[in-house]
């Protein structure tokens, strides 16, 4: 079976486009896979899955396969996540106490008193 040459398949797909919608599409291609109206990246044989419904059934949403359209269907509401008004100061963290600094420098002057700290 020969490979379908692009150039027909997206000749196909505006026409089909422009006849169920009343416009045509706004197609960006980009290294091989292809946005619909801005819609999700299809490769050529979606694109051609689409022409095919969009020729039978005059559906008002190709931008998607029929497969995407079930799951996004079935998908739960998005989730919201609290977050922290811009405005808000970050607090520092609280102390515990122990310095490393300090512990350092009362070894040194247990170990050899008198003798100067380390930069």
């Amino acid at each position: 079976m020969a490979k379908p040459d692009k150039n027909d398949v997206l000749e196909e797909f505006i026409y089909a486009y422009t006849k169920a919608n009343g416009k045509q599409p706004d197609i960006q291609a980009k290294s091989g896979w292809y946005s619909v109206d801005g819609g999700k990246n299809v490769r050529l044989a979606q694109i051609q899955d689409m022409t095919a419904a969009l020729l039978e059934g005059g559906s008002k949403t190709p931008s998607t396969p029929k497969a995407t359209k079930k799951a996004m269907s079935e998908t739960p509401p998005k989730t919201t996540y609290k977050t922290r008004p811009k405005n808000v100061a970050r607090t520092k963290p609280q102390q515990s106490g122990f310095s490393v600094k300090q512990y350092w420098a009362d070894k040194l002057n247990a170990e050899a008193p008198g003798s100067t700290q380390p930069r």
